[in-house]
């Protein structure tokens, strides 16, 4: 995690916290206390946790009226909101940007680094779960998004897997434009679908007949969809949904 005028470590732990993303908005609402909250994204709406957040404060992403705010800390995710935030360094406000953990070994110092700005103890942050061999062939698990985009070696996704005891079903590194007629020749043991449930375009490809006639119904997997959006303490829980699943293999 870098930070730009971040608080000083012997000021007063900050009382009137803001997000500026996604993430961000997740990672307070699982540790902060409403009180001490100026703000959360807008985001947090399109894309809720399953805690009740509907009264907690939040701004509508403009300057003036984050200013107006005036927050004592503001959290940005490191890739987002490059301009609001540079608007705000100019005012003075204490902006702190934020590295999102990229393996899962990351998770835990990058939750530890949110509870010390935020003035928590650090030894709020949950530990990762003690990684567990197979000896047994590790079945291949598709992880399906929409506009059939599956997830390869190489993602924070596919370390998800692994952990839980699948292997990945694609070989090709990153995120993959997937081919109907391969799937269906050499289907996967498992699918889980990575997408929101909605009637859009989007998800045509995963509810075409050949593909649902070749992957029987009990090996589409489900998960907690919100917990695939932004890694945090919850990414564990989804390693176990997964584990779970993994268990009928044995």
């Amino acid at each position: 995690m870098s930070s730009e005028a971040a608080p000083d470590a012997e000021s007063s732990f900050p009382q009137r916290i803001l997000s500026l993303d996604l993430c961000m908005d997740w990672i307070l609402a699982y540790h902060v206390d409403r009180s001490r909250i100026a703000g959360l994204s807008p985001l947090h709406k399109r894309y809720p946790l399953p805690l009740k957040l509907n009264d907690w404060p939040a701004h509508d992403g403009s300057l003036e009226q984050i200013y107006q705010l005036q927050p004592d800390l503001i959290l940005v995710g490191e890739y987002n909101a490059l301009l609001l935030r540079n608007r705000l360094q100019t005012l003075h406000l204490p902006v702190a940007v934020v590295s999102l953990p990229q393996s899962l070994e990351q998770i835990e110092d990058y939750e530890r680094s949110i509870l010390q700005l935020t003035g928590l103890p650090a030894n709020l942050a949950t530990p990762a779960p003690d990684e567990q061999l197979h000896d047994l062939p590790t079945p291949r698990l598709l992880l399906l998004g929409a506009n059939g985009i599956g997830t390869g070696p190489g993602t924070f996704e596919d370390q998800i897997l692994r952990q839980a005891g699948w292997s990945n079903y694609l070989t090709d590194q990153g995120y993959v434009s997937l081919d109907l007629e391969q799937l269906v020749s050499d289907p996967p043991d498992a699918l889980l679908w990575a997408a929101p449930d909605s009637p859009s375009l989007a998800n045509r490809f995963a509810e075409h007949p050949a593909l649902a006639g070749r992957i029987p119904e009990q090996r589409w997997l489900m998960t907690d969809y919100w917990r695939w959006q932004c890694p945090g303490p919850w990414t564990w829980g989804l390693i176990e949904q997964l584990r779970q699943a993994r268990e009928v293999w044995n």
